[in-house]
Protein backbone atom coordinates (compact mmCIF):
# COMPACT_ATOMS: atom_id res chain seq x y z
CA UNK A 1 0.00 0.00 0.00
CA UNK A 2 2.79 2.37 0.80
CA UNK A 3 3.33 2.60 -3.64
CA UNK A 4 1.15 5.48 -4.60
CA UNK A 5 0.90 4.11 -8.09
CA UNK A 6 0.39 0.34 -7.06
CA UNK A 7 -3.42 -1.65 -7.61
CA UNK A 8 -5.17 -1.40 -4.79
CA UNK A 9 -5.60 -5.18 -3.35
CA UNK A 10 -9.64 -6.08 -3.57
CA UNK A 11 -13.04 -4.61 -2.99
CA UNK A 12 -14.10 -4.79 0.55
CA UNK A 13 -17.26 -7.43 0.81
CA UNK A 14 -19.92 -6.64 2.97
CA UNK A 15 -18.83 -8.85 5.73
CA UNK A 16 -15.69 -6.45 5.66
CA UNK A 17 -18.20 -4.12 6.69
CA UNK A 18 -19.74 -6.05 9.30
CA UNK A 19 -16.28 -7.04 10.71
CA UNK A 20 -15.00 -2.98 10.72
CA UNK A 21 -18.18 -2.53 13.00
CA UNK A 22 -17.01 -4.76 15.41
CA UNK A 23 -13.76 -3.46 15.45
CA UNK A 24 -14.65 0.20 15.70
CA UNK A 25 -17.79 -0.05 18.20
CA UNK A 26 -15.24 0.61 20.87
CA UNK A 27 -14.26 3.57 19.47
CA UNK A 28 -16.84 5.73 17.42
CA UNK A 29 -20.26 7.08 18.41
CA UNK A 30 -23.09 5.50 16.81
CA UNK A 31 -24.44 9.26 15.22
CA UNK A 32 -28.15 9.23 15.24
CA UNK A 33 -30.89 9.62 11.99
CA UNK A 34 -32.89 12.87 12.66
CA UNK A 35 -35.92 13.89 10.54
CA UNK A 36 -37.31 17.41 9.74
CA UNK A 37 -41.10 17.34 8.67
CA UNK A 38 -40.19 21.18 7.24
CA UNK A 39 -37.86 19.88 4.65
CA UNK A 40 -39.82 16.75 3.88
CA UNK A 41 -41.99 19.15 2.59
CA UNK A 42 -39.85 21.28 1.14
CA UNK A 43 -38.47 18.03 -0.56
CA UNK A 44 -41.37 16.30 -1.51
CA UNK A 45 -40.34 13.53 0.02
CA UNK A 46 -39.11 11.59 3.17
CA UNK A 47 -35.76 12.29 3.95
CA UNK A 48 -33.60 10.40 6.81
CA UNK A 49 -30.46 12.25 8.13
CA UNK A 50 -27.46 10.54 9.49
CA UNK A 51 -25.34 12.79 10.64
CA UNK A 52 -22.28 11.94 10.69
CA UNK A 53 -21.25 15.13 11.52
CA UNK A 54 -21.67 14.43 15.45
CA UNK A 55 -19.08 11.99 14.81
CA UNK A 56 -15.88 11.63 17.12
CA UNK A 57 -14.00 14.18 14.73
CA UNK A 58 -17.02 15.83 13.35
CA UNK A 59 -17.15 13.51 10.02
CA UNK A 60 -17.36 10.18 9.03
CA UNK A 61 -13.39 10.01 8.29
CA UNK A 62 -13.41 8.50 11.59
CA UNK A 63 -14.86 5.54 10.73
CA UNK A 64 -12.41 4.22 8.37
CA UNK A 65 -9.63 6.12 9.88
CA UNK A 66 -10.41 3.69 13.31
CA UNK A 67 -10.85 0.62 10.93
CA UNK A 68 -7.84 0.97 8.92
CA UNK A 69 -5.07 1.44 12.26
CA UNK A 70 -6.45 -0.89 14.32
CA UNK A 71 -6.31 -3.50 11.60
CA UNK A 72 -2.75 -2.66 11.77
CA UNK A 73 0.06 -4.79 13.13
CA UNK A 74 1.97 -3.17 16.24
CA UNK A 75 5.38 -3.26 14.02
CA UNK A 76 3.19 -1.38 11.61
CA UNK A 77 2.09 1.59 14.14
CA UNK A 78 5.47 2.00 15.26
CA UNK A 79 6.96 2.92 12.20
CA UNK A 80 4.30 5.59 11.83
CA UNK A 81 0.90 6.32 9.91
CA UNK A 82 1.08 8.28 6.57
CA UNK A 83 -1.41 9.76 4.89
CA UNK A 84 -2.95 12.87 2.82
CA UNK A 85 -6.11 14.86 3.51
CA UNK A 86 -7.78 18.14 2.84
CA UNK A 87 -8.46 18.01 6.44
CA UNK A 88 -11.25 15.35 8.18
CA UNK A 89 -9.36 12.42 6.67
CA UNK A 90 -6.07 14.14 8.50
CA UNK A 91 -7.47 14.88 11.56
CA UNK A 92 -9.38 11.38 11.89
CA UNK A 93 -6.09 9.21 11.37
CA UNK A 94 -4.49 11.66 14.04
CA UNK A 95 -6.99 10.72 16.20
CA UNK A 96 -6.87 7.13 15.28
CA UNK A 97 -3.47 6.78 16.05
CA UNK A 98 -3.42 8.62 19.19
CA UNK A 99 -5.73 6.30 20.65
CA UNK A 100 -3.73 3.50 19.01
CA UNK A 101 -0.42 4.60 20.48
CA UNK A 102 1.37 5.86 17.23
CA UNK A 103 2.22 8.82 15.74
CA UNK A 104 0.89 10.14 12.37
CA UNK A 105 2.36 12.33 9.10
CA UNK A 106 -0.63 13.92 7.45
CA UNK A 107 -0.36 15.43 3.91
CA UNK A 108 -2.51 18.21 3.52
CA UNK A 109 -3.19 20.77 0.78
CA UNK A 110 -2.10 24.86 1.94
CA UNK A 111 -5.87 25.93 1.66
CA UNK A 112 -7.13 23.13 4.02
CA UNK A 113 -9.91 25.18 6.61
CA UNK A 114 -7.71 26.06 9.22
CA UNK A 115 -10.42 24.59 11.79
CA UNK A 116 -9.06 21.33 10.09
CA UNK A 117 -5.75 21.98 10.50
CA UNK A 118 -6.02 22.73 14.13
CA UNK A 119 -7.71 19.63 14.73
CA UNK A 120 -4.90 17.63 13.33
CA UNK A 121 -2.33 19.52 15.26
CA UNK A 122 -4.66 19.16 18.44
CA UNK A 123 -4.44 15.14 18.04
CA UNK A 124 -0.94 15.32 18.22
CA UNK A 125 -0.16 14.93 14.17
CA UNK A 126 2.79 16.49 11.80
CA UNK A 127 1.54 18.66 9.00
CA UNK A 128 3.34 18.86 5.93
CA UNK A 129 2.03 21.17 3.18
CA UNK A 130 1.73 20.31 -0.38
CA UNK A 131 0.13 21.78 -3.71
CA UNK A 132 -3.78 21.28 -3.44
CA UNK A 133 -4.17 19.33 -6.98
CA UNK A 134 -3.80 15.23 -6.77
CA UNK A 135 -0.88 14.57 -8.45
CA UNK A 136 1.08 17.11 -5.75
CA UNK A 137 -0.97 15.54 -3.19
CA UNK A 138 0.58 12.34 -4.37
CA UNK A 139 3.95 12.85 -4.82
CA UNK A 140 4.83 14.32 -1.28
CA UNK A 141 2.73 11.27 0.45
CA UNK A 142 5.66 9.62 -1.53
CA UNK A 143 8.26 11.38 -0.66
CA UNK A 144 6.72 10.95 3.34
CA UNK A 145 6.41 8.02 2.82
CA UNK A 146 10.09 7.32 1.61
CA UNK A 147 11.60 9.47 3.85
CA UNK A 148 10.15 8.36 7.38
CA UNK A 149 9.50 4.58 6.46
CA UNK A 150 5.79 4.86 7.45
CA UNK A 151 2.79 2.48 6.40
CA UNK A 152 -0.03 4.37 4.23
CA UNK A 153 -3.65 4.79 4.84
CA UNK A 154 -4.68 6.74 1.88
CA UNK A 155 -8.03 8.57 2.37
CA UNK A 156 -10.56 6.34 0.05
CA UNK A 157 -8.22 3.97 -1.81
CA UNK A 158 -8.05 1.59 0.70
CA UNK A 159 -10.54 -1.33 1.61
CA UNK A 160 -9.90 -1.08 5.29
CA UNK A 161 -11.14 2.44 4.74
CA UNK A 162 -13.66 1.98 2.44
CA UNK A 163 -15.39 -1.18 4.83
CA UNK A 164 -15.24 1.59 7.91
CA UNK A 165 -17.07 4.38 5.73
CA UNK A 166 -19.51 1.66 4.90
CA UNK A 167 -20.75 1.37 8.47
CA UNK A 168 -22.47 4.80 8.72
CA UNK A 169 -24.92 2.83 6.23
CA UNK A 170 -25.05 -0.13 8.49
CA UNK A 171 -26.48 1.94 11.44
CA UNK A 172 -28.67 4.14 8.63
CA UNK A 173 -30.66 1.33 7.41
CA UNK A 174 -30.76 -0.61 11.13
CA UNK A 175 -32.50 2.87 11.55
CA UNK A 176 -34.56 3.46 8.52
CA UNK A 177 -34.53 -0.35 6.99
CA UNK A 178 -37.52 0.98 4.88
CA UNK A 179 -35.58 3.35 2.54
CA UNK A 180 -35.92 3.04 -1.16
CA UNK A 181 -32.66 5.40 -2.27
CA UNK A 182 -29.53 6.45 -0.27
CA UNK A 183 -27.19 9.33 -1.35
CA UNK A 184 -23.94 10.06 -0.21
CA UNK A 185 -21.42 12.67 -1.42
CA UNK A 186 -18.47 11.57 -3.83
CA UNK A 187 -15.11 13.22 -4.00
CA UNK A 188 -12.37 9.86 -3.79
CA UNK A 189 -15.47 7.57 -3.68
CA UNK A 190 -14.25 6.25 -0.29
CA UNK A 191 -17.34 6.99 1.88
CA UNK A 192 -19.79 6.14 -1.08
CA UNK A 193 -18.33 3.06 -1.81
CA UNK A 194 -18.51 1.73 1.63
CA UNK A 195 -22.48 3.12 1.32
CA UNK A 196 -22.95 1.12 -1.68
CA UNK A 197 -21.50 -2.46 -0.50
CA UNK A 198 -23.13 -1.82 2.83
CA UNK A 199 -26.50 -0.90 1.08
CA UNK A 200 -26.83 -3.58 -1.11
CA UNK A 201 -25.69 -6.35 1.06
CA UNK A 202 -28.71 -5.32 3.09
CA UNK A 203 -31.34 -4.36 0.62
CA UNK A 204 -29.71 -5.51 -3.18
CA UNK A 205 -32.67 -3.20 -4.28
CA UNK A 206 -32.14 -0.38 -3.02
CA UNK A 207 -30.72 2.72 -4.97
CA UNK A 208 -27.34 3.79 -4.50
CA UNK A 209 -26.69 7.66 -5.61
CA UNK A 210 -23.70 9.83 -5.10
CA UNK A 211 -23.66 14.08 -4.50
CA UNK A 212 -21.18 16.07 -6.02
CA UNK A 213 -20.81 19.41 -6.43
CA UNK A 214 -20.37 20.86 -10.58
CA UNK A 215 -17.17 22.52 -10.16
CA UNK A 216 -15.74 19.18 -9.35
CA UNK A 217 -17.84 16.96 -11.57
CA UNK A 218 -14.89 14.20 -11.74
CA UNK A 219 -16.59 11.68 -10.65
CA UNK A 220 -20.11 11.80 -12.72
CA UNK A 221 -18.35 12.39 -15.97
CA UNK A 222 -16.05 9.43 -15.18
CA UNK A 223 -18.74 7.06 -14.42
CA UNK A 224 -20.21 8.53 -18.10
CA UNK A 225 -17.13 8.41 -19.74
CA UNK A 226 -16.34 4.44 -18.37
CA UNK A 227 -12.69 5.41 -17.26
CA UNK A 228 -11.73 7.77 -14.48
CA UNK A 229 -10.98 11.22 -15.47
CA UNK A 230 -8.20 12.75 -13.53
CA UNK A 231 -5.60 15.87 -13.57
CA UNK A 232 -8.46 18.38 -13.27
CA UNK A 233 -8.58 21.35 -11.26
CA UNK A 234 -11.59 21.41 -8.77
CA UNK A 235 -13.27 24.79 -8.19
CA UNK A 236 -15.40 24.63 -5.28
CA UNK A 237 -16.50 25.78 -1.65
CA UNK A 238 -16.58 21.76 -1.05
CA UNK A 239 -13.23 21.63 0.51
CA UNK A 240 -14.09 17.89 1.22
CA UNK A 241 -15.28 16.71 -2.26
CA UNK A 242 -11.80 17.93 -4.65
CA UNK A 243 -10.25 14.52 -5.07
CA UNK A 244 -10.66 12.40 -7.43
CA UNK A 245 -11.68 8.87 -7.75
CA UNK A 246 -9.02 5.88 -6.95
CA UNK A 247 -8.32 3.39 -8.69
CA UNK A 248 -10.52 1.17 -6.28
CA UNK A 249 -13.08 3.00 -6.06
CA UNK A 250 -14.23 3.45 -9.66
CA UNK A 251 -15.16 0.10 -10.43
CA UNK A 252 -17.09 -0.07 -7.06
CA UNK A 253 -18.99 2.54 -7.89
CA UNK A 254 -19.38 1.47 -11.67
CA UNK A 255 -21.11 -1.08 -10.40
CA UNK A 256 -23.45 -0.08 -7.67
CA UNK A 257 -24.51 3.30 -8.86
CA UNK A 258 -27.73 4.30 -10.06
CA UNK A 259 -26.42 7.79 -10.74
CA UNK A 260 -24.15 10.84 -9.72
CA UNK A 261 -26.53 14.25 -9.48
CA UNK A 262 -24.64 17.02 -9.65
CA UNK A 263 -25.25 20.62 -8.14
CA UNK A 264 -23.85 23.90 -8.22
CA UNK A 265 -22.13 25.86 -4.86
CA UNK A 266 -25.36 28.09 -4.56
CA UNK A 267 -27.46 25.31 -4.38
CA UNK A 268 -24.81 23.88 -1.68
CA UNK A 269 -25.35 26.54 0.63
CA UNK A 270 -29.02 27.06 0.39
CA UNK A 271 -29.29 23.43 0.92
CA UNK A 272 -26.70 23.92 3.93
CA UNK A 273 -28.41 26.94 5.45
CA UNK A 274 -31.79 25.00 5.15
CA UNK A 275 -30.10 22.29 7.46
CA UNK A 276 -29.01 25.04 10.04
CA UNK A 277 -31.93 26.92 9.89
CA UNK A 278 -34.72 23.77 10.02
CA UNK A 279 -32.57 21.01 12.17
CA UNK A 280 -30.28 23.45 14.22
CA UNK A 281 -27.07 21.02 13.13
CA UNK A 282 -23.98 22.41 12.52
CA UNK A 283 -23.16 21.34 8.72
CA UNK A 284 -20.43 22.08 6.49
CA UNK A 285 -20.68 22.40 2.43
CA UNK A 286 -19.85 18.54 1.85
CA UNK A 287 -22.06 17.46 4.38
CA UNK A 288 -25.25 19.51 2.52
CA UNK A 289 -24.31 18.19 -1.05
CA UNK A 290 -27.15 15.33 -0.82
CA UNK A 291 -29.93 17.68 0.84
CA UNK A 292 -28.72 20.05 -2.25
CA UNK A 293 -28.77 16.86 -4.37
CA UNK A 294 -32.47 15.97 -3.72
CA UNK A 295 -33.74 19.48 -3.57
CA UNK A 296 -32.33 20.34 -7.23
CA UNK A 297 -33.88 16.83 -8.68
CA UNK A 298 -37.31 16.50 -6.97
CA UNK A 299 -38.95 14.62 -9.30
CA UNK A 300 -36.38 11.71 -9.01
CA UNK A 301 -37.44 11.30 -4.90
CA UNK A 302 -40.87 12.11 -5.11
CA UNK A 303 -43.00 10.21 -2.56
CA UNK A 304 -39.83 8.31 -2.13
CA UNK A 305 -38.10 7.50 1.90
CA UNK A 306 -34.37 8.28 1.13
CA UNK A 307 -31.38 8.62 3.00
CA UNK A 308 -28.99 11.01 3.21
CA UNK A 309 -25.39 10.71 4.44
CA UNK A 310 -24.32 14.33 6.36
CA UNK A 311 -20.73 13.72 5.93
CA UNK A 312 -19.37 16.26 8.19
CA UNK A 313 -19.85 19.32 10.14
CA UNK A 314 -16.47 21.17 10.03
CA UNK A 315 -16.90 24.37 8.78
CA UNK A 316 -14.78 27.55 9.29
CA UNK A 317 -17.32 29.56 12.20
CA UNK A 318 -15.36 32.90 11.13
CA UNK A 319 -16.10 32.53 7.14
CA UNK A 320 -19.62 31.33 8.09
CA UNK A 321 -21.90 34.71 7.88
CA UNK A 322 -19.57 35.49 4.78
CA UNK A 323 -20.52 32.22 3.11
CA UNK A 324 -24.23 32.48 3.68
CA UNK A 325 -24.13 36.12 2.52
CA UNK A 326 -22.41 35.37 -1.02
CA UNK A 327 -25.22 33.47 -1.15
CA UNK A 328 -28.04 34.99 -0.88
CA UNK A 329 -31.55 32.58 -0.77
Amino acid sequence: MNNLSAPPSLAPLFTDILAAAARIAPHAHTTPVLRSRAIDALAGCELHFKCENLQRGGAFKFRGACNAVFSLAEDEVARGIVTQSSGNHGGAIALAASLRGGRATVVAPHNTPKIKLAAIRAYGAEIVACEPDQASRDAMTAQVLAQTGGVLVHPFNDPRVIAGQGTATLELLGSAPDLDAVIAPVSGGGLLSGTAIAAHGLNPAIEVFGAEPEGARDAHDSLRAGQRITGRKADTICDGLRAELGTLTFPILSEHLRDILLVDDAQVVAAMRLIWERMKLVVEPSGAVPLAAVLAHRERFAGRRVGLVVSGGNVDLDLVADLFASKPV
